[in-house]
């Protein structure tokens, strides 16, 4: 055996055995991984300690009702989760517009202007945007121009650049002649649903690549997708069928309590040589032994389950911050909204989906708010909530003012997703670990995108190239992804 194999933990058997993995976590990033490495051959176990797959974009019963933790929507640029919508056969139930447009309902408007809409024509960027900038009644002629400055400057920016991580959005925009007005009426509007800060403590890194992916790539990158079923048919039925199909051992409320490499631990307690470059993943009741483990767990869990050694400072990884999503559920006696969605201003509210067919009800219309940004109301009471968001509904939709409220909960995520602020760049690690046959996933990894169900795919899909490369096992079926993705 030569040193570069027992470097990435191999034995000399590995090329005569098939190689195995063990995937921790059963979120998007780790049923990604776990496709792609069974997809190449890899025997895969996926545990989860949940009673169900997804992570965090899951549905459960509410009487008749089956409804979704949160609204989670995509775009076109979203290469890799479009990539596993279409692995686990569920395209077709979450379709993308035809063509970008999001209505934008001001509630403090005069009547005649509270309607806007950001949309996009076939142009060439960035002129695919020009009409929409033009009409936008929610800003002035001369913050429009403004806009429009702003944008071309963003789009020069490279996104390679590690300075750009250290500064402020909203500092960048204040420089860029951005009024409060603009910030909140376009920038924010945008930057809150995708980033869940608010311009002044986002990281300029992460928003320039959000604007610049999303709304400067391409004409289409901005259209926008979600799913028409719960999302517990993609992230978990399909999910579980596809994971079958492939092959994969799947194991739900099953909680991993340590990652270990049997063998010998030097004095220092570093990683030593261990027996046949194996890992040990031991489970209530089970020891699991594995050529390679994907730990696609959220960040203060993988810290608490890393291996001396795993990282040079695993206390970044504690230093990532989270922010919380609040999702308010209202279910009226009658149609209320004829749109399917719209986004507001001028009101607490800030997202406003039709769940009425997803979640299976048959008399009325179900209304979900997806509220970012919510240190201040994730732990309010649904009294105080209800009182606050049924009138304010009242000022965007007129037709909720004759209508009874049949019913009225609240879901929170508390840490829904990691903090985009400023720095956080360099406390995000990558796939690999310092250790061989170990890698990380998930949505807080370094990929380069905010907390997303695409970052999350993508995270899946770099370790599971990382553990492949690593195996010497085809990673042909990942090029192509990879190469979009990565």
């Amino acid at each position: 055996m030569n040193d570069a194999t027992q470097d990435e933990g191999l034995d000399a058997d590995s090329a005569s055995r098939p190689a195995t993995a063990v995937v921790v976590g059963g979120g998007l990033a780790g049923i990604t991984a776990a496709l792609a490495l069974a997809d190449a051959g890899v025997r895969v176990t996926l545990l989860e300690g949940r009673p169900r797959l997804g992570g965090l974009a899951f549905s459960f019963q509410r009487d008749a009702l089956t409804v979704d933790n949160g609204q989670h929507v995509y775009l076109r640029c979203c290469t890799a989760y479009r990539w596993f919508l279409g692995r686990v056969d569920g395209a077709d139930l979450a379709p993308l517009q035809a063509r970008l447009d999001v209505p934008v309902l001001d509630a403090g408007a005069k009547p005649g202007r509270r309607l806007g809409r950001i949309g996009r024509t076939a142009l060439p960027v960035p002129l695919h945007l020009a009409r929409s900038l033009a009409t936008y009644p929610h800003l002035s002629l001369a913050e429009r121009a403004k806009v429009g400055r702003a944008a071309l400057a963003l789009k020069r920016l490279d996104l390679a650049d590690p300075a750009l991580d250290t500064q402020s959005f909203g500092g960048w925009l204040a420089a860029h002649g951005q009024s409060e007005r603009a910030i909140e009426a376009l920038w924010d509007l945008v930057g809150v649903a995708t980033l869940n800060a608010v311009a002044g403590d986002a990281s300029l890194g992460l928003a320039a690549m959000v604007f610049k992916t999303g709304l400067l790539s391409a004409p289409g990158a901005a259209d926008i997708g979600w799913a028409r079923v719960p999302l517990g048919e993609l992230h978990d039925r399909l999910a579980r069928k596809a994971l079958d199909s492939a092959g994969v051992r799947t194991e739900v409320r099953t909680r991993v309590t340590s990652i270990s490499r049997p063998g010998p631990v030097s004095r220092d307690g570093s990683i030593s040589p261990h027996e046949n470059g194996r890992w040990r993943v031991q489970v209530p009741g089970e020891t699991l032994d594995a050529d390679a483990v994907v730990l696609a767990v959220p960040q203060r869990e993988a810290h608490d389950l890393l291996p001396e050694g795993a990282l040079d400072a695993p206390e970044r990884l504690l230093d990532i911050g989270t922010a919380p999503i609040l999702n308010i559920h209202v279910v009226y006696d009658r149609k209320v909204l004829s749109r399917p969605f719209f986004a507001a201003l001028g009101s607490p509210v800030q997202w406003v989906f039709d769940r009425t067919e997803a979640s299976g009800l048959k008399e009325g219309q179900y209304l979900a708010l997806s509220q970012s940004v919510a240190q201040d109301e994730i732990d309010e009471p649904v009294a105080a909530l209800r009182e606050r968001y049924l009138p304010e509904l009242e000022r965007l939709l007129p037709r909720t003012r004759d209508a009874a409220v049949q019913d009225f909960f609240v879901t929170r995520e508390r840490t829904a997703t990691f903090a985009p602020a400023p720095g956080v760049g360099r406390l995000r690690p990558g796939a690999r670990t310092e250790a061989p046959g170990l890698y990380l996933a998930g949505a807080w990894t370094a990929t380069g995108w905010p907390a997303t169900m695409e970052s999350a795919v993508r995270s899946g899909v770099s370790a599971a190239d990382a553990a492949l490369d690593a195996l010497g096992r085809p990673r042909d079926h990942l090029v192509e992804l990879f190469e979009e993705a990565a």
